[in-house]
């Protein structure tokens, strides 16, 4: 009798602020894309048509639900503020259960992109003002340089929303408090990454935790095989 082999669990995969699917394509290769589906998400306003409505933290936590829902993922890998994003769409209907946070938001202090929209009343403005900043950090870094082009071709609207809406969670909830009562939860970092705040806060919840040394903020990009690894060591504990 012929058998069948036993589909891979899905891991959703959604990118930061500003950002889209392509910073996960470094994994494409690694032993996690052999053991698990991987399934790259592009959210509404970042890589996909924005919503016809606001664009906020619960909306893009609905859609991604929703891609749950269609592809039957149980695990979410999340970067940065889409770690809020994942914490918020496993208290909705889907099969999600287990978030990977990729140095995701734990403190205000880890808004330092998403959190300075609120300073801008208009889209184009502040839009215009975070791209010259990216600017000037692509200059001598091409990790930057690739961040600075993937944030140009966001929708206006969709990012300036989606920041205002980062700085009005984090003033009103405690985004750690937030991930680790959601589900399963691994959190992948390195510590100069990290404002003190969030390396406080980590040392002091109990939280499963992963090292991910030398790695810059986007691991996917510049350490894809050491993110793999260390999602792999993630999963088997849980």
């Amino acid at each position: 009798m012929e058998q069948t082999e036993t589909p891979r669990t899905g891991i959703l995969m959604i990118a930061g602020f500003g950002d889209n699917a392509s910073m996960f394509d470094g994994l494409s290769t690694t032993e996690l894309a052999r053991k698990y589906a991987l399934i790259p998400y592009n959210t509404p306003g970042f890589g996909a048509p924005p919503l016809d409505h606001e664009t906020t933290l619960d909306a893009l936590a609905e859609a991604l639900a929703a891609e749950a829902r269609r592809t039957g993922a149980k695990i979410v890998l999340a970067h940065s503020v889409a770690s809020i994003t994942a914490s918020i769409a496993l208290s909705k209907d889907s099969p999600l259960e287990t978030i990977l946070s990729v140095e995701g938001n734990i403190t205000a202090d880890d808004a330092y992109f998403s959190g300075t929209a609120a300073n801008y009343e208009d889209p184009t403005e502040f839009r215009t003002a975070f791209l010259t900043r990216l600017a000037e950090k692509a200059e001598s870094s091409a990790i930057f340089a690739r961040y600075h082009d993937n944030v140009a071709k966001a929708d206006p609207t969709a990012l300036w929303q989606l920041g205002r809406d980062a700085r009005r969670f984090s003033e009103t909830h405690h985004p750690g408090d937030v991930l680790v009562a959601s589900g399963k939860v691994s959190y992948l970092y390195d510590d100069p990454n990290c404002p003190d705040s969030t390396l406080d806060w980590l040392q002091s919840n109990d939280i499963d935790k992963r090292q991910l040394t030398g790695a810059s903020h986007w691991p996917s990009v510049d350490a894809p095989d050491l993110l793999s690894t260390e999602c792999l060591k993630a999963l088997a504990a849980f």
